[in-house]
């Protein structure tokens, strides 16, 4: 299984190694030509959500991606990933990819030092680590389906084979929500 990780900024090698370690082949989307590489899923990591954006649109990237997901790629989008897939963002016009059912709060949990680390019931999989950093949450859904909350915020949401995660699952040793990716 080959899996594409966007490689503009953020924590996008933590993702290839867990990757790795679930016995999965990544590798880096850096640049259109990048993307012409076959691939059975796509992984879009933590960063700077405008940031990325910006890159996306000026890389030509933007709307392969989206095209990509529309088509059944499987994706996972953490934390800024997450953002990136929204159709809205509270308080922004911005729409990045668009293509998941959710609204989303940008830094929900303030400044870096409002990160943290908690333990919280994900469907499907069970129990699983959180490490949250200048977190987002979800505000609201409308096609998408809510995987798990703390402190009564929706922190992961599940459509079709789209996945957004408040989180970031590549800082933590677990390696069941690559795992649950990878079925997808």
């Amino acid at each position: 299984m080959k899996i594409g990780v966007l490689a503009l900024q953020g924590a996008f090698i933590e993702h290839e190694k867990m990757l790795a370690q679930c016995g999965a082949e990544a590798f880096e989307i850096r640049q259109l030509q990048d993307f012409q590489t076959s691939f059975d899923g796509l992984i879009l990591p933590g960063g700077e959500s405008t940031t990325m954006g910006k890159l996306l649109n000026e890389l030509s990237l933007m709307e392969p991606i989206r095209e990509s997901i529309k088509s059944g790629v499987p994706v996972m989008g953490t934390c800024a990933g997450m953002i990136l897939l929204a159709e809205h963002i509270f308080n922004d016009d911005t729409v990045h990819l668009g293509t998941m059912g959710i609204t989303v709060r940008r830094n929900a949990y303030g400044r870096q030092l409002g990160s943290f680390h908690t333990n919280a019931y994900m469907k499907g999989i069970g129990n699983v680590p959180m490490t949250f950093i200048r977190a987002p949450y979800i505000e609201s859904l409308t096609t998408a389906n809510a995987i798990a909350t703390v402190d009564g915020h929706i922190v992961a949401a599940q459509e079709g084979k789209q996945l957004a995660l408040a989180f970031h699952p590549e800082l933590d040793s677990s390696l069941a929500i690559h795992e649950y990716f990878l079925k997808l």
